[in-house]
């Protein structure tokens, strides 16, 4: 999750002035960029525990830990809840996950040598502290009772309304972690189809990186548990959005949604006020319940989007938020695999001639059943593995047009490999975390926290 919004005072006049805002990120191809997410999990290695904010191991001591590498504090009053340098930024997740949002970059080769730098430094910083780091959809042992709560304000409101709208939301919250990449487009009709192609296919991404399929130390009976939980959580701001395939999609359709998505919070002064439930075009007539005759600014509409949860969102970019966490070589794949898919026009077009006969009835079916089933689930006369192996090769043929290389003349399809490995063989990190649980690791996830371990 997020930071506070950048501090924009600009008062909301109407709506067609947010309709404005997300048409700014049209960008020429030449200014598009890549932007990757990754959270994960640290834990002490003594008792492989959950960390607390404080203590000489404790989240904080993480961050001040990072800010030797240049990394400027980012406060919510006096509390440290977040870093940022270069046009990143380290973010905690309500449960003490640690959150890289990297900078806008030009290539994979970039993103990847990020991450590389951002796990290197954090190991500089926890290996002292006996604490280690790992990536995967959901906490294989941790109960709810195990785990901190960061001091940060929206967690409080978010933590309080939650249960109101779902079974899961706390642990959606508290107990998984997530790989997302960020993407530009041109123009509105761009976006259009760019969100349709990534929104159709996110059930196929969700089951090439699976990764969660314990719960508190035993088999869930899913592969992607995270992505279960996201069904329980709140209707009003998660799923599939079908609206992005009516004939009228575009920033105001997009914009109306938003609008329409129950409020969590309005920040001010370094305090988040709690306004869950209320609704943003109250607040712009001036009849919000939480600040009575106030206005919104730009910055309040920045926060109200950062609670909007559905498997692609839209800001002034495309988001794409439908991976569990997972080893690094997942985290150079996710942005591979979308990169190759939606910055090159033929293989966009190829992917929306893949999927564009789909119905809602589809996609609501693969969202729902890929979670359990993986790469086994079914879709009309085929599976979810063999739609993966023509995802896969349009992103390589993506990838291959784009012709970026490294210093050593490599081009960035060979982030691909993993996928190629999971997508031929039919089997998911999950499946594979489940086979040495039956297996060597003879019922128990112990060893997880040591095999898998960035």
């Amino acid at each position: 999750m997020s930071v506070p919004a950048a501090a924009n005072p600009e008062m909301i006049a109407d709506k067609a002035q947010l309709v404005e805002h997300i048409a700014t990120g049209c960008k020429p191809k030449a200014d598009w960029r890549i932007g990757t997410e990754h959270e994960k999990f640290a834990f002490r290695k003594a008792d492989r525990s959950a960390l607390s904010y404080d203590g000489n191991d404790g989240i904080h001591a993480i961050l001040t830990g990072l800010m030797r590498f240049g990394w400027e504090g980012i406060y919510e009053g006096e509390t440290l809840i977040g870093l940022k340098k270069d046009g990143a930024s380290v973010s905690l997740e309500p449960g003490g996950q640690v959150e890289l949002s990297g900078a806008p970059l030009e290539t994979i080769h970039q993103t990847c040598d990020e991450v590389h730098s951002h796990l290197a430094e954090m190991q500089q910083v926890t290996d002292p502290l006996g604490v280690g780091l790992i990536g995967v959809g959901m906490t294989p042992n941790w109960r709810r009772e195990d785990v901190h709560w960061m001091p940060k304000g929206r967690y409080k409101i978010m933590r309080e309304y939650m249960p109101k709208m779902g079974s899961m939301g706390i642990d959606m919250m508290i107990r998984t972690c997530t790989v997302q990449v960020n993407l530009d487009f041109s123009t509105e009709a761009d976006m259009v189809k760019k969100f349709r192609v990534a929104l159709a296919l996110q059930p196929i991404a969700t089951a090439l990186f699976a990764k969660s399929p314990f719960t508190e130390g035993k088999p869930n009976g899913f592969l992607s548990y995270r992505s279960h939980i996201w069904t329980d959580t709140d209707p009003d701001r998660t799923g599939m959005l079908p609206f992005v395939f009516d004939g009228n999609m575009g920033f105001e359709r997009w914009v109306d949604y938003v609008l329409d998505v129950p409020m969590y919070f309005v920040y001010r002064d370094g305090k988040y006020i709690d306004a869950s439930g209320q609704s943003f075009r109250d607040f712009m007539d001036g009849k919000l319940p939480a600040l009575p005759g106030e206005r919104p600014t730009m910055g309040d509409w920045g926060d109200h989007m950062t609670t909007i949860f559905p498997e692609v969102r839209l800001k002034t970019f495309l988001e794409m938020r439908g991976a569990d966490g997972g080893r690094w070589q997942s985290l150079c794949a996710l942005p591979a695999l979308w990169v190759g898919l939606l910055y090159d026009q033929t293989a966009l077009d190829a992917a929306w001639d893949l999927v564009k006969d789909w119905t809602v009835e589809d996609q609501l079916a693969l969202r729902r059943d890929v979670p359990a089933q993986g790469l086994k689930t079914v879709l009309r006369d085929t599976t979810v593995q063999q739609v993966s192996l023509q995802v896969l090769e349009i992103a390589r043929a993506g990838l291959k047009t784009r012709n970026v290389l490294d210093r050593g003349g490599q081009d960035e399809t060979a982030f691909l490999n993993r996928l190629w490995e999971i997508a031929k063989s039919g089997v998911t990190p999950a499946e594979e975390l489940l086979a040495a649980y039956n297996g060597p690791w003879q019922g128990s996830v112990d060893p997880f926290f040591d095999e898998f371990a960035y």
